[in-house]
């Protein structure tokens, strides 16, 4: 067990608590134990399992140094803080190293008579949890097993502040009978979402539906959704609706704002009575669901424009859930880049293609009006044109440049809808952009990197322009700017902006 020693000057609890920590040390699952100030005083070999880092190394630091948290996501911070314990807490962080785990925290306070001394943390990763769950008979739901879902949230890629809180609250919502909506453009990931809240909950053995409300007319969806009693129309049989054959599991209503508003009415009845009434019957059914909805439209905004009913979203939105397209979490491009190239040179039987700089650089300028789906779709069709051992250059790409060049005029004009903050190129990607100073660089590859300068230099005049006016209070400021308190603290470190200089 590595300790601190007394010449570093931090306090070490005054442990009747040491013969724990001996338990502590032997256990499978995280432990961290902080002391009043806040350093790491205790961090054991499953934690260090967890993190990939050395125990050493975090010793004396506090949990902010050490892994990618503000004082106020940091739940041992405020277990200090609030002297209350957090329980069963799902939790997506990100060390400073960059590593991503999915876990469940529990953290109490340390008191010794009266007066605290610290807090403890202990740490679960959800994958280790299933492995038990396992060994006593409780399996957890696999992909395409039984409930017609493929992805749980082990499936979800990215360490982005604002899409790491979407997967939290995804993760804390799976364990309620409320119904939750997500909101995102298309392409985002919203059924990925929807089938790992599934397959987190108490409901994941039976089965999950997903019904595209923009894909089906309306004269035949309401008849799938409710059924249909023999002689309701010519032709009609007596035939379950969705939502009774569902029955006990989860239904996905996909971009609910295209459903028609008379549906809508139809579909808060269900979820107020929690009954169903077959097309042509009188007799209603008894229903128990949890309902999940997607809109790819601002919902307010669908209420002005009379697609989605007010009463439905105040019904379906309990939990809600925007989750924020690509070009708001760029620096995801390249753990995604990844992950698809992976998976398509598995199902091609190919080997792992490279990528041009040339190319991460236009990847990292492209506005993705696609999304995800789109980035798969991009290296996808790359990985079919290139040949074996070559790298994938931008003339892969050409049958997706006229989207870009296009994209890229928008991006760089002043009326762009980049919502008050602009792409944030990675300035430490392992794919360094081309120099351009020799001027040999490819012209797209030049205009990608004078465009991401230009972006850059344009967002630090932005954040210090809202800083300034509103005398350094960031909470204000982000606000004006149309982004989370959170993002900004964040960019405000990427620019090496001080609130103080404002203040």
């Amino acid at each position: 067990m590595k300790k601190l020693s007394p010449e570093s000057g931090q306090e070490l609890l005054d442990l009747t608590y040491s013969d724990f920590l001996a338990v502590f040390d032997r256990l499978s699952a995280g432990v961290i134990v902080v002391n009043l100030r806040g350093r790491i005083i205790f961090y054991n070999d499953g934690m260090a399992k967890i993190d990939g880092l050395d125990r050493a190394s975090v010793l004396g630091k506090t949990p902010t140094e050490v892994y990618d948290l503000t004082p106020e996501t940091s739940m041992l911070v405020q277990c200090l803080k609030t002297r209350q314990p957090i329980i069963d807490r799902p939790f997506f962080y990100r060390t400073r190293m960059g590593r991503v785990a999915n876990t469940i925290h529990s953290v109490y306070p340390l008191f010794k008579n009266r007066s605290l001394k610290g807090a403890v943390c202990f740490v679960r990763e959800y994958n280790a949890l299933e492995e038990t769950l396992s060994r006593v008979s409780m399996p957890l739901p696999k992909s395409n097993i039984g409930n017609d879902t493929r992805y749980t949230f082990s499936c979800i890629i990215g360490s982005a502040p604002e899409f790491l809180q979407a997967v939290n609250t995804a993760m804390m919502a799976a364990g309620t009978p409320s119904p939750v909506m997500l909101y995102g453009e298309t392409g985002t990931g919203k059924e990925l979402f929807a089938q790992a809240i599934h397959n987190q909950s108490s409901r994941s053995k039976a089965r999950f539906t997903a019904i595209n409300c923009a894909a089906i007319p309306e004269n035949l969806l309401e008849g799938i959704l409710f059924g249909t009693s023999k002689g309701a129309f010519t032709g009609a049989q007596d035939k379950p609706g969705l939502f009774e054959r569902t029955g006990g599991g989860t239904v996905f209503l996909d971009e609910l704002n295209s459903m028609p508003l008379s549906l809508q009415a139809k579909i808060l009845r269900v979820l107020q009575e929690r009954k169903v009434r077959r097309l042509g019957s009188f007799a209603e059914t008894c229903v128990d669901l949890k309902i999940i909805s997607s809109v790819n439209r601002q919902p307010h905004l669908a209420i002005s424009e009379n697609s989605l009913r007010p009463d439905l979203f105040y019904r379906l939105g309990v939990v809600f859930i925007p989750i924020p397209p690509l070009r708001d979490r760029r620096e995801d491009i390249e753990s995604l880049t990844r992950h698809f190239m992976e998976k398509h040179s598995r199902s091609l039987g190919r080997n792992p293609a490279a990528f041009s700089s040339e190319v991460m650089a236009c990847f990292r300028a492209y506005h993705w009006p696609g999304n995800v789906r789109e980035l798969e779709h991009v290296i996808e069709g790359a990985l079919n044109l290139v040949g074996p051992g070559d790298v994938i250059a931008l003339d892969h790409l050409r049958s997706h440049l006229p989207t870009w060049y296009r994209m890229m005029n928008q991006s760089s004009a002043p009326d762009s809808h980049f919502s008050g903050h602009l792409p944030e190129p990675e300035a430490d990607d392992e794919w360094p952009l081309p120099e351009a100073s020799d001027g040999r660089d490819p012209p797209a590859a030049r205009r990608a990197k004078s465009l991401l300068r230009t972006q850059e230099e344009r967002e630090r005049r932005l954040i210090a322009g809202a800083l300034q006016a509103f005398k350094g209070n960031v909470t204000q400021a982000a606000r004006s700017m149309g982004i989370s308190r959170q993002l900004l603290h964040y960019k405000m470190k990427k620019h090496r902006i001080a609130r103080s200089s404002f203040a």
